[in-house]
Parts: structure tokens; C-alpha cells; sequence
């Protein structure tokens, strides 16, 4: 497993919320939040600010993935 930050207590209430609203364990819901931030934030700007440029074939912000 990767390194896991600590949620703030607001962060934790909000991601308990939508955990709810999926009807999901909050484990499965933020993997679901993750799934779509490629979706609505600047690819070339993360990408641009990306400092592990080792991990770009496995990245959801890669658009030259294979079959997307």
C-alpha cells in the first residue's frame, strides 16, 4: 500500500457523505472520487507539475493510455 495521508475531520465528514450517498465503504468511495478527478482537473497541468515521471503508463492522467 501506498503512503496514506490523514484526512482532516472535514475532509473525513465529507468523504463519509458521499460514502452514504453511494451506499459504498468509504474505502471504496474515495477510490471512486480519484477515478474522477482525471475527468475534471488539467491533465497537462498535473502532468506538468508531476514529479515522478517513472509511473506516466500507469497514471489516470495519461491520455495515450492503451484502449482510451
Amino acid at each position: 500500500m501506498a503512503y496514506t495521508p490523514e484526512l482532516s475531520y472535514r475532509s473525513s465528514c465529507t468523504l463519509k457523505r458521499i460514502a452514504w450517498a453511494l451506499n459504498t465503504p468509504m474505502t471504496k468511495a474515495i477510490e471512486r472520487v480519484f477515478d474522477h478527478l482525471p475527468l475534471m482537473l488539467d491533465r497537462e497541468k498535473v502532468c506538468k507539475g508531476c514529479k515522478d515521471k517513472t509511473r506516466c503508463d500507469d497514471c489516470a492522467f495519461n491520455n495515450n493510455k492503451t484502449g482510451e
